[in-house]
């Protein structure tokens, strides 16, 4: 009798050990086997500002180094170009010498070159009357077979040689006593601005022999190093724009539901303590096919769309390029 009671003691035992291993479990798949969270890793990001010029030359000298933080105006480096200004001062012998040519043109011709031109005319109106009378009394004596045809062949050219002659003279001091046309001194002023505007376009790429920060921000990168030759648009520097930090995530389109234009959600940041800040979204996009997420379940039949999110902090907090970003997604 004592045997059987200890039979049904351990029955108890092993029931009661069983229950308490299916509560066991039932805990365990509840705790387990419950939807999680989504949680979302996203980038903190920057408006980054790429540094180059139009100045081919050789890099003389850095003022910043990678890290630095720079304020608008600062002077980033300078790079030196001998050929550039060879070229600017041959450009402005060349504007002053078409200036000069200009200022001769406007001025006329100079009043002893056109009094040594009427003086000319008047030689040649007394050659021309001289040929003209000497031309008449051979032509009477050839009338009077006096002269011969040879003689009068000869007066005759030396008559319409003087004649011409005069005609030369006197259009040669009318265009002294006129001056230079319209059209050439149209064409000097032309000239003038053209030699002109190749100064200036030199003067302008001497300009950047040193750089300037258009902006503040962090030195990000510095590709050369100095001493090295750098060609017109190579780029030397980035520039990060600390103070317009903002968010990136990459999500599925099925997420979409949780993120809408100009609304705002809550991001950990790890890098400052997991701190959390509020975000404003002022970007969303699809992202390329190369990016799209294939389907997920299998009942699904098409390919889900990745989606890009950029959202502004309100408030910087000590933002910097390549923090992360946790966004948790309820059920």
């Amino acid at each position: 009798m004592e045997h059987e009671h200890e039979n049904n003691k351990n029955i108890l035992n092993i029931i009661l050990i069983i229950i308490l291993i299916m509560a066991a479990l039932s805990l365990a798949g509840v705790i387990f086997f419950r939807v999680q969270p989504v949680i979302l890793q996203g980038e903190i990001q920057s408006t980054t500002i790429t540094i180059s010029g139009k100045l081919p030359g050789r890099i003389t000298r850095f003022y910043i180094k990678e890290g630095a933080h720079v304020n608008a105006g600062d002077t980033l480096v300078c790079i030196n170009s001998p050929e550039a200004a060879a070229e600017l001062l041959s450009a402005t012998a060349m504007e002053n010498a078409a200036r000069y040519q200009n200022l001769k043109v406007d001025s006329g011709t100079r009043p002893e070159i056109v009094k040594t031109l009427e003086q000319a005319w008047i030689a040649a109106q007394a050659n021309y009357r001289l040929a003209q009378a000497t031309y008449k009394r051979t032509e009477n004596l050839f009338l009077d077979s006096i002269a011969t045809s040879q003689k009068m062949d000869e007066v005759t050219a030396l008559y319409k040689s003087a004649e011409a002659a005069m005609n030369a003279a006197r259009l040669q001091y009318e265009m002294a006593v006129a001056g230079a046309q319209s059209e050439d001194k149209m064409s000097s002023r032309a000239m003038v601005e053209a030699a002109k505007g190749g100064v200036l376009a030199l003067e302008s790429l001497l300009a950047d022999t040193h750089l300037i920060s258009p902006s503040s921000g962090e030195v990000s990168s510095i590709y050369p190093t100095a001493g090295e030759l750098v060609m017109t648009g190579t780029p030397i520097m980035d520039i990060a724009v600390t103070d317009s930090c903002y968010a990136v995530l990459n999500i599925r389109e099925d997420l979409l539901p949780h993120f809408g234009m100009g609304e705002k959600f809550k991001g950990k940041v790890p890098a400052l303590g997991d701190k959390e800040l509020w975000f404003q979204i002022f970007y969303i996009s699809p992202l390329g096919s190369f990016a799209n997420w294939h389907a997920s379940r299998g009942y699904t039949s098409y390919n889900i769309v990745t989606f890009q999110i950029k959202a502004s902090p309100l408030e910087q907090a000590g933002l910097r390029p390549g923090m992360s970003v946790l966004v948790e997604l309820g059920e």
